[in-house]
Formats: structure tokens, sequence, C-alpha cells
């Protein structure tokens, strides 16, 4: 069983101090994509402190030990946090497309095709490259794309 790895997505301004650390280590430390490294479980407790401030730990927020202490319990056993820092989202998250504006081209959906139509039918199809048989000049062994006829010339017959 591969052992137990915590992703850890450090913020930004310690993200290279973080991959100094993680190549570091025997064994290096992979990355599981391009923010986020996967620490083995045995090895997170010796990730430094500061590296970890302000990260995100498989999907939570890190909290350090002194944030934990800053943290109370009122009467109702609720508890209340110290608030230590303010997360502030990008006003357009990346990947999310602003709203078009209404003179702006449509976007809305197209109706459906009816269901008597059909695509385009084989006689339409263009055979042209499919009749054109490739073959190598050396063995006359036939391919169907250039690409494939070529890097078959090049390996089977580097001498030609």
């Amino acid at each position: 069983m591969p052992p137990e790895l915590i992703h850890v997505r450090p913020a930004p301004e310690r993200r290279r101090d973080f991959a100094a650390w993680a190549v570091a280590q025997v064994p290096k430390i992979r990355t599981v994509s391009t923010s986020t490294f996967a620490v083995p479980a045995a090895l997170f407790t010796d990730v430094p402190e500061p590296l970890l401030i302000g990260s995100i730990v498989d999907g939570h927020r890190y909290i350090s030990p002194d944030e934990d202490d800053g943290q109370e319990q009122n009467e109702t056993g609720v508890e209340t946090f110290e608030l230590v820092g303010v997360l502030q989202a990008d006003a357009a998250p990346r990947g999310w497309l602003p709203e078009a504006p209404s003179d702006g081209p449509d976007f809305s959906p197209l109706d459906d095709a009816p269901a008597d139509a059909s695509g385009p039918s084989d006689e339409d199809a263009d055979t042209s490259s499919q009749s054109d048989e490739l073959t190598c000049d050396v063995c006359d062994r036939p391919f169907k794309t250039e690409r494939g006829r070529d890097t078959h010339r090049r390996q089977a017959h580097p001498e030609a």
C-alpha cells in the first residue's frame, strides 16, 4: 500500500521556499500540480512552520498552532476565532467568463435538430485520402498516413 499523501498548496509568496525544502528531502517530495505538493504523512510534521502559513492543506486552510491558541470558546461551547487575516478572492476567478454585454453576440442555446435530420451521407464523404495508399518504398508496407510511413522508414530502414 503506498504511503498516505497530504496535498499542500503553499501560499504563492512561499511556494519557491517550499519547493527548495521539498527537493532537499530524501526521496524528493513530488508535485501533483503546478502549485501543489504531495507530502508523505510521516514527513508532514517535519515541514517548517513558516512554509505552511497561508497554505491550503488537503483542501483546508492551514491553521498554525499560534492561531489555534487564539481560539476561544464562548458560553455556549461554540468556538470563536480571532481574525488573523482575510482571504480575498479575485473579482473574476480564472476560468470564469464575464457576462456578455447586452448588445453583444447571442450565446443562447441552439434549438435541437429535428429527429428526421441526418448527418452527411457516405456518398458525400471525401474518400480521396483513403484511396491514396501510402507504401514504404523499401519494403512496400502500406500506411494510412505520411507520418506513419515516414516514422517507419526512419526506424526500420535507417540506412535508406
